[in-house]
C-alpha cells in the first residue's frame, strides 16, 4: 500500500468524510487503550519479578531449607524467563502503540490539523537546576522501561551464577553429583528453550488467513 492507496481507503483528503472521522475516532481510542494495557502488563510483570526476587533471597537466607542453592537457581531461572517475557511484551506493546500513532499522523490533518504531529517546547532552559532536574526532557517512557527490563535480565543472570558456582565448586565425582549437574543443565535448557520459543514463535502473524466460522443454534424445547 502506498500513500495514494491509503488516502483512498480512508478518504483522508475529504474533511467531511464520515469514514475519515470514524477512523480517526477509533484510532484515538485504540491508542489510549494500548497505553492503558501497556501499564497494566508492566504492573503484572513487576509483581511477578518482585515475588521472584523475594523468593530468591528468602531461600538463600534460610537455614532450614534443604538444597537451597538448587532452589535459588530455579527461582532465578524463573525470574530470568519472566523478565525476558516482560522485555518482549514491552517491545510488542511499543510496536502496536507506534502503529496507531502512525495512523493518527496520517488521519488527523483534515480533522484536527497536524495537532498530534506538532510538539510545543520551552524556548530554553535557563538555570542549571532546570537543565538537570526540574526541566522537561524529551525521553521515551516505553524505551526507558525496556532498558530497565534489560538491566533486570542482567541482574538475574548474575544472581543465577552464584548458586551454580557454589554448587559446582563443592561437587565431587560421584553418581549423585552427576544427577545434580543434570538437574542444573535441565533447568538451563528449559529456560533457554522457553525464551527461544517466545522470541521465535511469539511474533504477530501479519499474513493473510481465512477464519473458520461456527454458528451454534440454541432453542427452547417445546412441551405439550
Amino acid at each position: 500500500m502506498n500513500q495514494n492507496d491509503y488516502d483512498e481507503k480512508f478518504d483522508t483528503k475529504n474533511a467531511d468524510s464520515k469514514k475519515l472521522k470514524r477512523a480517526f475516532d477509533q484510532v484515538s481510542d485504540i491508542r489510549k487503550f494500548e497505553i492503558e494495557l501497556y501499564w497494566k502488563r508492566a504492573g503484572y510483570f513487576w509483581a511477578l519479578i518482585a515475588v521472584a526476587f523475594a523468593g530468591y533471597f528468602a531461600i538463600l537466607s534460610s537455614q532450614y531449607i534443604p538444597n537451597k542453592l538448587f532452589l535459588s537457581f530455579v527461582v532465578s531461572s524463573i525470574g530470568f524467563v519472566f523478565t525476558f517475557a516482560w522485555y518482549l511484551v514491552n517491545r510488542g506493546s511499543k510496536y502496536w502503540q507506534e502503529n496507531w500513532e502512525n495512523h493518527l499522523d496520517l488521519l488527523e490533518n483534515e480533522i484536527t490539523g497536524p495537532l498530534y504531529k506538532t510538539v510545543l517546547e520551552r524556548p530554553g532552559l535557563n538555570t542549571l537546576s532546570e537543565k538537570l532536574v526540574t526541566g522537561p526532557l524529551s525521553v521515551s517512557v516505553s524505551k526507558i522501561n525496556q532498558w530497565v527490563s534489560v538491566f533486570v535480565l542482567v541482574i538475574w543472570l548474575l544472581l543465577s551464577t552464584y548458586p551454580a558456582y557454589k554448587t559446582l565448586t563443592s561437587l565431587n565425582i560421584s553418581s549423585r553429583d552427576w544427577l545434580v549437574l543434570c538437574a542444573y543443565a535441565f533447568i538451563i535448557i528449559v529456560a533457554f528453550i522457553c525464551c527461544l520459543f517466545m522470541l521465535k514463535k511469539g511474533r504477530t502473524d501479519r499474513g493473510d488467513y481465512t477464519s473458520k466460522a461456527i454458528e451454534r443454534n440454541t432453542r427452547i424445547e417445546d412441551r405439550l
